[in-house]
């Protein structure tokens, strides 16, 4: 039999590099782990603390108005309308006026055509339209209105 002598001192050396190589990839990937559990937790208190706003709506009460004649003779527009707006500042305003308010739209729809306000791109046009004559200001001095859509809750051409 042979002798047996103690591991070469190289083979030592190579053990101990790759404990301590494993030792420190344990190490990265739990951190790694840990890091993406605190950016989850992170995350979630984000949106935690992101509040959902409640849309503010104006609702101005359906009126009729007759249309600028067209070719079929005179016609009608019944409609109902709220305005989205952003803030409550606005929505006070708005319903202060409100007699100014409905004439302001009252006029601007009496010189619409029937034709001008069947179609979709028609109503687009006069959504539009709603908005920049209700910016003007309703009083002096008075804060700009923040409004932000105009949607139709009914809108009858006959």
């Amino acid at each position: 039999m042979a002798k047996s002598k103690g591991g070469s001192p190289k083979l030592l050396w190579l053990m101990i590099l790759l404990v301590l190589l494993s030792t420190a990839a344990a190490g990265v990937a739990i951190y790694m782990v840990m890091s993406d559990r605190s950016d989850a937790e992170d995350d979630n208190l984000q949106a935690q603390q992101v509040e959902r706003q409640a849309p503010i709506f104006v609702k101005i009460d359906p009126f009729t108005v007759n249309l600028a004649d067209d070719d079929y003779g005179s016609r009608l527009l019944y409609t109902g309308i709220s305005l989205k707006v952003g803030n409550d500042e606005t929505r006070e305003i708005l319903d202060e006026h409100m007699p100014q308010v409905r004439s302001r739209l009252l006029m601007l729809f009496s010189g619409k055509q029937a034709s001008e306000l069947t179609t979709p791109n028609g109503k687009r046009h006069l959504s539009e339209e709603v908005i920049t004559v209700l910016t003007e200001p309703l009083t002096e001095p008075q804060p700009s209105l923040e409004i932000k859509d105009v949607l139709f809750t009914e809108f009858i051409v006959q």
